[in-house]
């Protein structure tokens, strides 16, 4: 006759059926604080210290630590420019590049060049006022590029 498995182990049967059910009492233990914890969460919201970010809060912050402010600025100037410069001088010219300070405005021909350098007083104070942390110490206008032929050969045929 074989010896029984408690008396094998050394199991003391009255804490058995404790020890099997351990495991899942504990679980249930932790699914109900879970479940509290989040009803206390739904109750809080909205109070004091609770509410979550913004997305424009998120993003503001992002922009001033990575230092994303002049980039943004050049962005809205482009998107506005007609509005600064007026739609017929807008048609004929656009915002190229912002570098320390220095604004560049490229226009499609020479006369609408010289048209804009007449008004780069006035547009400094209208960018000035309108974009106010984006520092424009110069402003160059240029015309249309035309392609340099400076170190090309021409009518080498090797």
């Amino acid at each position: 006759m074989s010896i029984p498995i408690d008396q094998r182990l050394q199991l003391d049967v009255r804490k058995l059926p404790a020890r099997t059910f351990e495991r899942f009492t504990k679980r249930s233990l932790s699914l109900r604080l879970l479940r509290e914890r989040s009803e206390r969460a739904w109750f809080n919201f909205g109070k004091p210290g609770r509410d979550p970010n913004s997305l424009a809060g998120v993003v503001t912050g992002i922009v001033q630590q990575e230092d994303w402010t002049p980039h943004l600025k050049i962005a809205q100037l482009r998107n506005h420019w007609d509005s600064i410069v007026g739609t017929a001088i807008a048609q004929h010219s656009s915002v190229v590049g912002y570098e320390h300070g220095e604004l560049t405005i490229r226009t499609e021909s020479t006369v609408w060049a010289t048209q804009l350098t007449y008004l780069v007083p006035q547009l400094k104070n209208t960018i000035s006022q309108r974009l106010g942390d984006l520092p424009v110490e110069r402003i160059t206008v240029t015309g249309p590029h035309s392609q340099s032929f400076r170190n090309k050969r021409f009518g080498s045929h090797s």
